[in-house]
């Protein structure tokens, strides 16, 4: 079964979206699409039915968390009642 989210992601953000389990870091540039693969990667891991209350998610800023936040709602939507 493959994610939903991995549409028009890059084989190193497909894999960060996948990966296993386990905490993941993630370093990379500005502009290479850090928060667009976090919150797949947060929808993905709720979707395989991860509580969002176990998912621990580190930014700069409270601006680029509700951005990965608000973002990873959206992937999500009402699927199985999940909330981020």
């Amino acid at each position: 079964m493959t994610s939903p989210f991995l549409d028009g992601l890059n084989s190193a953000q497909q894999q960060a979206v996948t990966h296993g389990d386990g905490p993941l870091l993630i370093v990379a540039g500005a502009g290479t699409g850090k928060t667009r693969t976090l919150a797949c990667r947060v929808a993905h891991l709720i979707e395989r039915g991860v509580p969002a209350q176990r998912i621990l998610l580190l930014t700069f800023s409270r601006r680029a968390a509700e951005e990965m936040i608000s973002r990873a709602q959206r992937m999500i939507g009402d699927r199985g009642g999940a909330s981020v």
